[in-house]
């Protein structure tokens, strides 16, 4: 299975972030958004807030997850297997 990481802060999540998830999601078996978990003091919303924005506008696609991570991008990506 081809598996698409799309990282990034969404702080807040965005017409175009939700655009590039439909548009991952129609190129790629399985996408998994991966918001990064930030201090709540350097950010406008908390991270499980982001997450549930983010999945709460992907919902009705299959095959797109949405979670939060910490640490190296290149990392999370190993971890996914993207």
């Amino acid at each position: 299975m081809l598996t698409a990481l799309y990282p990034g802060r969404f702080d807040p999540v965005t017409n175009g972030h939700v655009d590039i998830a439909l548009r991952a999601a129609s190129l790629f078996e399985h996408v998994v958004i991966a918001v990064y978990d930030l201090s709540p003091k350097s950010s406008l919303f908390t991270t499980e807030e982001r997450v549930g924005m983010f999945r709460e506008a992907v919902k009705h696609l299959k095959n797109v997850e949405v979670t939060s991570f910490t640490g190296l991008v290149v990392d999370f990506a190993r971890m996914q297997k993207a």
